[in-house]
């Protein structure tokens, strides 16, 4: 089994069917978009990598920069009622600290940071090249030597 795999099970389990994760295909110059428009392209990446969307559930995840990843989501409960909530998750040298709503903040351990590492990670190899095309280990175009 592959790292990618193994990776990808402890995530989100069954990794039988992963089609969901896949970008549409076709070449954009990311020199043009705005930063806003990066971040909503490098969160379709983010949004899948837990697995699929709910129905009627909205997911966002995206790093806006080295140190910084957002976690959004929200939904309609039982009774119709929106539910939303957001988690910033700040790089701190070794730690990484958990801020949410309600001045919740944490710093995460164990499991929680294993899998958010591991996240993270899968989120940078795949930005890199879906939306930058770029190889994650070089920074250089993909095809080129």
């Amino acid at each position: 089994m592959s790292v990618l795999k193994k990776t990808l099970t402890l995530l989100i389990g069954n990794t039988d069917d992963l089609s969901y994760l896949r970008l549409p295909k076709g070449r954009v110059d990311t020199r043009k978009l705005s930063e806003r428009e990066l971040i909503q392209r490098e969160s379709k990446i983010g949004r899948e990598l837990f697995g699929p969307i709910p129905k009627g559930h909205e997911r966002e995840f995206f790093c806006l920069d080295q140190s910084t990843c957002i976690w959004y989501e929200s939904y309609k409960d039982a009774d119709g009622k929106e539910v939303s909530s957001t988690t910033r998750y700040e790089i701190q040298g070794d730690k990484i600290l958990k801020a949410q709503e309600g001045a919740r903040y944490s710093y995460i351990e164990g499991r929680e940071l294993d899998n958010l590492l591991q996240a993270i990670q899968l989120y940078y190899e795949r930005v890199m090249r879906k939306v930058y095309e770029k190889d994650p280990m070089t920074g250089q175009p993909l095809g080129s030597s």
